[in-house]
């Protein structure tokens, strides 16, 4: 068990030029093939993959040789859902000196990433029934304190927003745990004011996947 104290939330204001992935296993965890890739052990990127269920999505590299990279927790096994040879697109890597923290954060929420449904009714039934049809999309938001304009979190923030340009956010626990979630920043400036209360202003996080979690090491 956890809690969110001393949670640190970090967004990356750059990523690498995309790279071509000219082939992507079917694997427990997917192996890439990526000439002049540029990564590292540890590196966090982003696949935009012809696999829907990984495109737009965020792991972390586990092993480099070469050209190969194999992704953290990116199981592509089932080839029913993966269909061999239909990954392929690009990676994009997390600039690791582009890495900017933020500071005096709080009020931190979530929402989406919940089961959509339709309901069905035939009509020589009597009976509806469900069926499933994806998740929703995933929203944070959270509110900082206004008085830190000007610092390398503020700025990120403005700068992402102003700019749209892909980030990924990362969340990481005091243990250690991890999540990644790539998305577009929106970054409110206008002052939220109220008595006995500090000044904050509001960012608010795109999701354009769902979160990959890891463990604490």
């Amino acid at each position: 068990m956890r809690t969110p104290t001393g949670t640190i939330t970090s967004v990356a204001t750059e990523l690498a030029p995309a790279v071509a992935v000219t082939a992507i296993t079917n694997a427990v965890e997917a192996v890439l093939t990526a000439a002049g890739h540029g990564c590292s052990v540890g590196d966090i990127v982003v696949a935009f993959s012809g696999w829907g269920r990984i495109n737009y999505k965020a792991f972390q590299v586990k092993t480099v040789a070469g050209d190969l990279i194999t992704l953290k927790k990116c199981n592509t096994f089932d080839q029913t859902l993966f269909a061999p040879g239909g990954g392929v697109g690009t990676v994009r890597r997390v600039v690791p000196a582009k890495w900017v923290d933020l500071d005096r954060t709080m009020g931190h929420t979530s929402t989406g990433g919940d089961a959509k449904t339709i309901n069905v009714k035939f009509t020589e039934y009597e009976n509806e029934f469900i069926l499933n049809d994806g998740f929703t999309a995933v929203s944070r938001s959270f509110e900082m304190d206004a008085d830190l304009i000007g610092t390398p979190g503020y700025e990120a923030m403005v700068q992402l927003s102003q700019t749209q340009q892909p980030t990924v956010v990362r969340r990481r626990a005091k243990t250690g745990a991890f999540t990644l979630i790539p998305g577009t920043v929106s970054f409110n400036e206008e002052e939220i004011e109220a008595e006995g209360q500090i000044v904050r202003v509001k960012g608010t996080i795109n999701g354009q996947n769902s979160s990959t979690r890891y463990a604490a090491a």
